[in-house]
């Protein structure tokens, strides 16, 4: 018996010997450049304790620019390619985007419906949601609810005071109240609740966000598992978010349809279009006697697209509020000539901020923008091979269901496109600068037909944020302020691992 035990262990060795041999010399077959792998992990031993995944996409994008377009790399047991010319970059997310239109992001619809989101979708599915989801994001609709995120940043500007009035030494940890400011801008922009996070920090809503990402159901390994390998993921029946929090968003989503629904209550919000979509996919389903999903939505779909919405527009903008204002206390000249413009503006309407001058306010922008290229959200964007792929002006081809990587973060801090990268300078994003330098250098939202959707409503809310409070605060450095920040390697977003902490001055 225990020769026969031996025997098998050893076959089941040699295969998977064999497995991880012919795995791990794929791209060295193909004559592409590439780094030695770690058995199992790839190139990606230590993520999550010693690395982030910026950290290793940022040391293999230096180490191998100039030599190839793109860098065969290993993400444990998964082959991706790690793409570093821009030209190339421009092509997959642009010109050949056909070939590129799915990022291979984990959803089992069926044991986690809020993974059925936008951005998980693919092919069809994908672009029937996208096409149905685009009108909530127009100029139009945002200029619609401009109003109730300028309401909402007046809370801000109060809370911020009371807290101030409770402290003793004016240093307040910034981030969290920021994602209290951006929960409370969703919450009515998305649901049409009042959250009231800003007045309660221990309202349910913010504990539910806080709960995604301070408590993830599962270990940082688990997570990119999800991310690498999320055909296998499915067949596993893994799930991304914990049952509490599913429940909690599905109930909130049913409730709120149901009283709309037998009330005839109108929002005009993004709610309001889910539940347009959700009619005609009931008229469908009584015309051909079953559901069509590229003509409507189901109760849970609804849950996935509002839960995504949250998702991403509390936490990114909450994120990029708190880096900019890390940024404008460490450079005073910054947030003072910021200050100016903002003042400048709203004395041209008696000190209203309105819809019109925030877009106007030019060095905001730029300010913004400089914060998302030192600190884009995301560190990489992630796209699958639909079909075999012959790399322009080379011999190389990306085979069918090759991941390819785009480093954001890496890109961003290249020296080649911005001098000095660690700086942070607004005016590197003037008009005639932006001109002189190539599109794909510049992606914190991603590019082509399946960037961010809601980029607008995103950087309005970053915007309006920042200018209820610069123009009654200011942000000055402290004892506690970390410098340089620490980022939470355990996060695959962009996090300050200890929060940001600034000294706040009433103007």
């Amino acid at each position: 018996m225990l020769s026969l035990l031996e025997t098998r262990c050893c076959r089941y060795s040699k295969l998977l010997i064999g497995y991880l041999y012919n795995l791990y010399t794929y791209w060295k077959r193909r004559g592409v450049v590439y780094e030695t792998p770690w058995p199992l992990f790839g190139n990606f031993l230590g993520i999550g304790s010693k690395y982030h995944i910026r950290d290793i996409n940022q040391r293999l994008y230096r180490k191998f620019k100039g030599q190839a377009p793109f860098v065969g790399t290993y993400m444990f047991v998964r082959r991706a390619s790690l793409i570093i010319d821009l030209d190339l970059i421009k092509n997959i997310l642009i010109k050949d985007f056909s070939n590129f239109h799915d990022r291979g992001v984990f959803n089992n619809v069926e044991d986690d419906p809020l993974t059925g989101h936008l951005v998980a979708l693919e092919g069809e599915q994908w672009r029937a949601m996208r096409t149905k989801l685009s009108p909530v994001f127009t100029s139009a609709r945002m200029k619609y609810m401009f109003s109730t995120v300028v309401k909402v940043g007046g809370n801000l500007a109060q809370a911020m005071q009371e807290m101030l009035m409770e402290s003793s030494d004016q240093i307040l940890e910034i981030k969290d109240i920021c994602a209290r400011f951006t929960t409370d801008v969703i919450g009515t922009c998305a649901f049409g609740i009042e959250c009231n996070s800003l007045k309660n920090p221990d309202a349910e809503f913010r504990q539910k966000g806080r709960a995604i990402f301070s408590k993830p159901r599962h270990s940082p390994l688990v997570q990119l598992f999800t991310i690498t390998n999320s055909n296998l993921a499915k067949k596993l029946h893994m799930k991304l978010f914990p049952d509490d929090i599913s429940e909690f968003f599905m109930s909130v989503i049913r409730q709120t349809v149901e009283y709309r629904v037998r009330n005839n209550v109108k929002c005009n919000d993004f709610m309001d279009l889910l539940i347009e979509m959700k009619a005609k996919d009931e008229e469908m389903a009584r015309e051909t006697k079953g559901i069509d999903l590229s003509h409507g939505l189901t109760l849970e779909q609804m849950a996935a697209q509002t839960f995504v919405f949250f998702l991403a527009g509390f936490e990114t903008s909450s994120t990029t509020m708190s880096f900019a204002l890390y940024e404008l206390a460490r450079n005073p000249e910054v947030q003072e000539e910021l200050r100016r413009e903002i003042t400048e503006s709203l004395k041209k309407t008696q000190g209203e901020l309105t819809y019109e001058s925030l877009h106007e306010m030019q060095y905001l922008e730029q300010v913004v923008a400089e914060t998302l290229r030192i600190y884009p959200v995301l560190p990489n964007l992630i796209r699958l091979t639909k079909n075999d792929y012959q790399v322009p002006n080379t011999q190389h081809i990306l085979e069918k269901g090759i991941m390819t990587v785009i480093p954001v973060h890496a890109i961003h801090h290249d020296p080649e496109y911005y001098p000095d990268p660690e700086e942070f300078r607004p005016t590197r994003f003037t008009p005639d600068e932006c001109l002189k330098r190539h599109p794909s250098t510049y992606l914190p939202f991603g590019d082509g037909p399946r960037n961010c959707i809601g980029l607008r409503f995103g950087k309005m809310q970053t915007k309006v944020g920042l200018v209820s409070l610069l123009r009654n605060y200011r942000f000055e450095c402290s004892p506690l302020t970390e410098i340089p920040l620490e980022m939470d390697k355990k996060n695959f977003l962009a996090s300050p691992k200890n929060g940001v902490y600034l000294k706040v001055v009433p103007l």
